[in-house]
């Protein structure tokens, strides 16, 4: 069953504040038990489809990045899926840089749940002077 756009947006809460907590039981009361999350890390694709894969990444960002901020988070519903486009920025922990990206990120659903997290992002582009 694909959750209609209110029961998405109840799931969004939810996952997004155990996401950014890194609360991974919080995290599995509103995902499938094979959760899936692709996203690319240094221009390679990664993809986790277990808890233990995603609880390891988590500890590998938490070295990289701090200060993460999203900002102009917009979630779209479509018939089979959800697409969020956000702004994010943060400080690359080894260099101490500012960062900034743009992102879309596709969720897919099953049996009510999110079954899948596939993150698109990219850095911000300066418009020329």
């Amino acid at each position: 069953m694909i959750p209609s756009a209110e029961d998405r947006d109840v799931l969004f809460k939810a996952f997004g504040r155990a996401f950014f907590k890194q609360d991974l039981d919080a995290m599995y009361e509103v995902v499938t038990e094979d959760f899936t999350y692709s996203i690319l890390v240094n221009d390679k694709p990664r993809q986790m489809k277990t808890r233990e894969e995603v609880a390891a990444f988590f500890d590998e960002r938490r070295g990289i990045q701090k200060d993460v901020r999203f900002e102009d988070v917009v979630f779209h519903h479509a018939a089979d899926a959800t697409f969020m486009t956000y702004r994010v920025t943060g400080t690359d922990v080894a260099s101490g840089e500012l960062f900034e990206r743009i992102g879309v990120e596709r969720y897919t659903f099953r049996d009510g749940r999110i079954a899948e997290k596939d993150v698109y992002s990219r850095p911000v582009l300066q418009a020329a002077a």
